[in-house]
């Protein structure tokens, strides 16, 4: 039986490619919250901004950036999830972190990359689907752009509970960012959290925001579109999921498909 769990939209800017600034700023912001939340969740990339200078900023798996959230999760006790740039067997990737306060940490890599900007030209693709179980919640971990590809998200037989996105989307398409995050959180029955950036990265690019958490029904539970920087934090009832899913069993009908990788 799965208790009820809160999570946190960090929403803030990201200083340019400058890893010291905002390892200080979000240790700051998640030492407020210790004792108010048991997730906490980032904007994509959140030590550099979405940066293409991979090779400049890329870490390994036990890296600087790795080794202080696996040290705030602990100390401050909660989940956090967000990515950062990563190097393993000389390839870069744009990779999703989930820390839990007990030290253990799973990775995921990004399989969507947004070739308007050359990710596609710096990063490898990832190919697993990266589902974790965290205090009895499943949990799905998507980057930005995966965002627009719902087969990669499909929730097939109930797989999991609670999908999250992290984000650098500019506000130049910043009007379907929250419709899709409602659609995810419709089609699949679960919860989903988009957390995206603000404020101008080093290209120029504005972001505006607009981290939002929507219920299975669709319905918006947090919502920072009116908040340049903020912490946001909302409950999800795992007994209303269950009850909904079982009034309203659309899961069982699903079509059932495999992804060719």
């Amino acid at each position: 039986m799965r208790n009820d769990i809160r999570i946190t939209l960090v929403q803030s800017p990201i200083a340019w490619e400058d890893k010291s600034t905002n390892w200080k700023a979000y240790e700051n912001r998640l030492a407020s919250l210790k004792g108010t939340t048991d997730i906490a969740l980032l904007p994509e990339m959140f030590t550099t901004g979405f940066s293409m200078e991979a090779a400049k900023w890329a870490e390994t798996n036990d890296g600087e950036t790795i080794r202080r959230v696996k040290t705030w999760a602990s100390r401050f006790d909660m989940a956090i999830a967000g990515s950062f740039i990563a190097t393993e067997g000389g390839c870069f990737f744009n990779r999703a972190f989930f820390a839990e306060p007990s030290g253990l940490i799973t990775f995921y890599d990004k399989r969507h990359l947004f070739r308007m900007a050359g990710e596609d030209q710096v990063y490898t693709q990832g190919k697993n689907l990266r589902i974790i179980s965290y205090r009895g919640w499943n949990i799905c971990l998507q980057i930005c752009y995966d965002l627009r590809f719902p087969v990669w998200s499909r929730n097939q037989a109930k797989a999991y509970d609670l999908l999250l996105y992290m984000a650098n989307w500019p506000e130049a398409r910043a009007s379907v960012w929250q419709p899709l995050l409602m659609a995810r959180a419709i089609e699949n029955q679960a919860y989903v959290c988009g957390v995206n950036r603000t404020g101008t990265d080093g290209k120029g690019f504005h972001y505006r925001g607009e981290s939002v958490l929507f219920s299975p029904k669709g319905k918006k539970l947090l919502d920072a579109s009116d908040a340049e920087e903020c912490l946001l934090t909302g409950m999800l009832s795992a007994s209303e999921q269950e009850r909904f899913r079982e009034k309203f069993p659309v899961w069982q009908d699903a079509d059932t498909f495999r992804l060719e990788i």
